[in-house]
């Protein structure tokens, strides 16, 4: 399997245990994470050329995975 980049562990990696934690007790946050993997899974096969996809497409893709991460990172400090 190749690597992915952008993900979660690898973004926050002092933060793992808590990304964990909160998967398994919060159904939101799980929702959420799940979410940002398929996204970043996506755009990774965008960038690799397996999937094309246009330039606007792939930077409006780009923005949902910001915007889901900034939500991730937030509930992960709070």
């Amino acid at each position: 399997m190749s690597n992915t980049p952008h993900e979660l562990s690898a973004e926050f990696p002092d933060l793992a245990d808590k990304i964990h934690e909160l998967k398994t007790s919060n159904a939101h946050f799980a929702k959420l994470a799940d979410e940002y993997h398929e996204l970043n899974r996506q755009i990774h096969r965008i960038e690799t050329d397996v999937e094309p996809a246009s330039d606007e497409h792939q930077t409006e893709l780009r923005k949902q995975r910001m915007a889901l991460k900034d939500e991730l990172y937030a509930m992960l400090k709070a």
